[in-house]
């Protein structure tokens, strides 16, 4: 319970009256106990703690001090309206399959099925050479990338292109 002496402007021992920012504390403590115990966080999918300690939601991209700060902002206008625009964006990606599930998508897509599509390459190895154009004598530098795992390297198109600035 809460400690009601040695406030200012009370007997000693008459238990004296709380002020009105101790009492909105004391109703913050009791909301935020109330919701630790009924909301479990680790089911959450937008909570993320970071390396300081702080709290990120990975919804809308905002940090919390601590898990009151985060429980109010989920029940925010910025999160839900975040929650809203992912909904539509399932469902329409729903109804573009045909899928009757709104959820598919973000259950079917696990790390294992995302793992199956990548193209596996192995462990690259490259070669840089250094050399000269005979034309203007310009310095030029060569990569030569390795991939000794990728199955048909002439169908590949590279992801990555190198331009000189």
């Amino acid at each position: 319970m809460v400690d009601r002496q040695n406030r200012v402007g009370s007997k000693f021992g008459g238990g004296g009256v709380s002020s009105a920012q101790q009492s909105e504390r004391e109703r913050k403590d009791r909301l935020r106990e109330l919701a630790l115990e009924t909301i479990d966080l680790a089911k959450d999918p937008y909570l993320m703690r970071n390396h300081l300690g702080t709290y990120e939601c990975k919804l809308c991209l905002t940090l919390h001090t601590n898990e009151a700060n985060y429980l109010s902002h989920t029940q925010g206008k910025k999160h839900q309206a975040g929650l809203a625009r992912r909904a539509a964006m399932e469902a329409k990606l729903a109804r573009q399959k045909g899928e009757t599930d709104v959820m598919m998508p973000m259950r079917s897509t696990t790390a294992s099925q995302r793992a199956e599509t990548k193209v596996k390459i192995g462990r690259p190895g490259y070669e840089v050479s250094k050399s000269r154009d005979p034309e203007s004598n310009a310095r030029c530098l060569t990569f030569e990338l390795h991939y000794p795992e990728l199955d048909d390297a002439r169908n590949r198109q590279p992801r990555h292109r190198f331009m000189s600035a």
